[in-house]
């Protein structure tokens, strides 16, 4: 029975064998990571403005411990609770 680390190296053979006799797979790589930069780095940079952006600490304490928690309750009116 193999042990664990002969499974471990069999695996990363594998792997390094493939990666090594691939020629379409490396530029498909970079291209992938291309598109990745470009979703998060760059749309966020253009399209996505921070949600808090000119509150003081304490108003940011507040937003996020209504988000978190949700909106004050309301108290019931008196006459909720009259028989």
């Amino acid at each position: 029975m193999k042990s664990i680390k002969d499974t471990m190296t069999a695996v990363w053979h594998f792997y390094r064998d493939g990666f090594r006799n691939m020629t379409w797979g490396r530029p498909l790589v970079w291209l992938i990571l291309l598109k990745v930069f470009i979703l998060f780095a760059v749309l966020r940079l253009f399209f996505f403005k921070p949600a808090m952006a000119g509150l003081s600490d304490e108003e940011r304490s507040r937003v996020v411990g209504e988000r978190i928690a949700g909106p004050p309750a309301e108290s019931p009116s008196p006459e909720t609770y009259n028989l």
